[in-house]
């Protein structure tokens, strides 16, 4: 079975959720947002950097 997501991937979630945790994590474009309150949101935002950078990702669900 192929896998879903690509290493690096899963390297820009784990950067994302870490900057969170730092208390760094800015959501919006260019992180002119507020900061980031929840993990899924981390998450999210790891996954959408790793999907612009042309990494193996599946297509978001609506």
């Amino acid at each position: 079975m192929a896998r879903k997501y690509s290493k690096s991937t899963g390297k820009d979630v784990k950067r994302a959720v870490k900057r969170y945790k730092q208390g760094k994590l800015k959501s919006g474009k260019g992180g002119k947002g507020g900061k980031v309150k929840s993990r899924k949101q981390a998450i999210a935002i790891g996954l959408s950097k790793a999907r612009k950078k042309g990494k193996k990702v599946p297509r978001k669900r609506t």
